[in-house]
């Protein structure tokens, strides 16, 4: 099976690609499974783009394409939420509104976006800080969001922030920041949550996908068996990528599974 579960449409503020066609591009690719997440930020800092979700339209249109495609591929909903330590009440608020409104996710990320009013995707984050400061700053951020929110399956692409450093990885190991991050997977692992393995880094020209392979072999390491795949697509042509180079990784790592879900509930898949 392929199953990518990290995926964004137009209905997130920061792709153009419609719907329609993102599941026309899986369909060609020979997807079985595909979940939409789109971006869900609150207090995102950036005027130029919207991070908000119409969460009634999203779901009218996912089960348009539900009805539509059947099972080729077969869709579900998911969200990427946007986390800041401030947040944790606000996200949860909005979750159960939601449901209470009838929209029931079946998969949700947690993502770390925003480090101290700043994206790493912006130069401004990069001003006043070299690298490794500034990756150290990110995580601290990262395991205080973990510590304020507990409504989310995975974590997505842990190391985010190396994808936009000015000097790529160069300055990014498991090594440089292992008490950071085994205070992070471990404290994922006593929540019971999962991370992805995020083929974005390679698209965004790393040499590895994010999260690297040494915190993906040291999540195994801990425990960790919940694992998604996803290419963090905002253009077609993403969909999917590199995913056999990411089920090759995820062996060498010790994974003998990968995971989907539906309806919140964890569903492992040979690879």
């Amino acid at each position: 099976m392929t199953a990518d579960y990290h995926l964004h449409s137009s209905f997130s503020g920061d792709s153009e690609t419609c719907p329609e066609t993102a599941v026309r591009t899986a369909f060609e690719k020979g997807l079985d499974l595909m979940c939409f997440t789109e971006h869900f930020d609150p207090d995102y800092p950036y005027p130029d783009v919207s991070m908000e979700l119409d969460v009634s339209a999203y779901f009218s249109e996912m089960r348009r394409l539900q009805n539509l495609f059947g099972s080729h591929p077969e869709i579900r909903i998911g969200a990427e939420l946007g986390i800041q330590p401030h947040l944790g009440t606000f996200l949860q608020n909005w979750l159960t509104a939601c449901e209470a409104d009838g929209f029931h996710f079946d998969f949700l990320i947690a993502s770390t976006h925003i480090a101290d009013r700043l994206d790493p995707y912006y130069p401004d984050f990069w001003h006043s800080r070299n690298t490794r400061q500034a990756v150290g700053r990110f995580l601290d951020i990262t395991l205080e969001n973990i510590r304020s929110f507990d409504n989310f399956d995975v974590y997505g692409h842990l190391d985010y922030i190396v994808r936009y450093a000015p000097e790529q990885e160069r300055f990014f190991s498991y090594s440089a920041h292992a008490e950071q991050i085994d205070a992070i997977l471990r404290l994922l692992l006593d929540k019971g949550k999962g991370i992805e393995i995020n083929t974005g880094g390679w698209k965004a020209g790393l040499a590895e996908p994010n999260p690297c392979r040494d915190v993906l072999r040291r999540y195994r390491e801990l425990g960790g068996e919940i694992i998604t795949m996803g290419s963090d697509a905002h253009t077609p042509e993403y969909i999917g990528y590199r995913f056999e180079d990411a089920k090759e990784l995820l062996r060498y790592c010790g994974f003998r599974y990968f995971t989907v879900f539906r309806e919140r509930k964890a569903e492992f898949i040979s690879l």
